[in-house]
C-alpha cells in the first residue's frame, strides 16, 4: 500500500529516467535505509 500511496508524489530526473530507475525503487530504496516500525 505504501508504494501506491507514495508513487504519485516521486519525480524522477531524466538522469534517472535514462538509468531505468522508477518510483518504485526509489521507494523500496528509502525503505531499506529507514528504520520502519
Amino acid at each position: 500500500m505504501l508504494f501506491d500511496v507514495l508513487r504519485h508524489r516521486i519525480i524522477l530526473s531524466f538522469e534517472a529516467e535514462a538509468a531505468g530507475i522508477d518510483q518504485d525503487r526509489v521507494i523500496q530504496r528509502i525503505l531499506d535505509v529507514v528504520a520502519v516500525a
